[in-house]
């Protein structure tokens, strides 16, 4: 029977690798998208290359694109599904945290700050049309200055 130092040295070796891994895995570069997970919500280098304002934290394209459709839900009244689509952004935004806020901490927390606000105003428990309509607009807003088109 093998001696149980040397499987718990070899259980240590292989959780170390497996974490060092996984954190290799979350620190990339957060415009990287690998093969076989969920779509990163990131538009390619050459969207950016094509004279669109880049911020800080790096192409913001498809977060702005989910809080704009979320922004058109909110117009046509059905904040419901407004309350779906923006869970979205949600995942979205925390998926990319990692790779984001080292970048530039300040502009991540003015715009998750503005995030936190729609999700709010959308969760509430009984959400106001308007209420839910400024805060779409102060997040698109906030998505325009970082990318300096405000």
């Amino acid at each position: 029977m093998p001696d149980q130092h040397s499987i718990a040295r070899l259980v240590t070796a292989v959780s170390a690798v497996a974490l060092v891994a996984l954190a290799t895995g979350c620190s990339k570069p957060a415009d990287q998208g690998s093969a076989g997970t969920a779509p990163v919500p990131f538009a390619n280098a050459s969207s950016a290359a094509q004279g669109k304002a880049v911020s800080k934290l790096g192409d913001l394209t498809a977060f702005r694109t989910i809080a704009a459709d979320v922004a058109a839900i909110v117009d046509k009244g059905d904040l419901p599904a407004a309350k779906t689509r923006i869970k979205d952004l949600e995942v979205a935004w925390d998926s990319a945290e990692a790779g984001l806020k080292p970048r530039a901490a300040d502009d991540w927390h003015v715009l998750d700050k503005a995030i936190d606000k729609s999700l709010s105003a959308l969760r509430a428990d009984t959400p106001s049309q308007a209420d839910c309509k400024a805060a779409m607009g102060a997040l698109l807003k906030t998505f325009d200055a970082l990318e300096g088109k405000a």
